[in-house]
């Protein structure tokens, strides 16, 4: 059976940095009879709800900093997202809740240091990670799109 990383507030999991539910019944009918494993790097490191993060980018590259902090919260999540992969290496494709900034695939929006915006195509913390590891990955509302989106 195929194994799908998925984020997990698509399942309905209450996950989201607000509490705000987004199951998505039309992507989970997609998947029905495949082996679906949620994740959710922001939920495990820092709860529910918590305040919001940004991708900003900066010298080092991409990194989440905390809208109410200003604190980078890029490590943990980049451990959790390791540690995921490592766990579930028969792990063939990768979900992520779009504009994400840990799971969003090509839609996350990323800022520069003064928060003007550069882009609404990165890639969250943990969508870069599974790329890393030579998963594939998609944004949840591109696959709902794709037509052959499991051939």
């Amino acid at each position: 059976m195929r194994e799908i990383a998925i984020s997990a507030c698509l399942l309905g999991t209450n996950c989201r940095y607000n509490g705000e539910i987004k199951r998505d019944d039309r992507l989970i009918e997609m998947l029905d009879g495949l082996e679906l494993v949620p994740f959710c790097p922001e939920d495990y490191c820092y709860g529910t709800p918590r305040p919001s993060m940004d991708l900003i980018e900066t010298a080092e590259g991409i990194e989440a900093y905390s809208n109410a902090t200003g604190e980078n919260l890029s490590a943990p999540l980049r451990h959790y997202a390791q540690a995921f992969f490592e766990q579930h290496p028969d792990i063939e494709l990768f979900i992520g809740k779009d504009r994400s900034p840990s799971c969003g695939v090509k839609s996350a929006k990323v800022y520069d240091s003064s928060k003007t915006l550069r882009s609404t195509q990165g890639r969250g913390v943990m969508a870069e990670k599974a790329e890393a590891y030579g998963i594939p990955t998609i944004d949840a509302e591109q696959f709902a799109l794709s037509e052959e989106a499991l051939s």
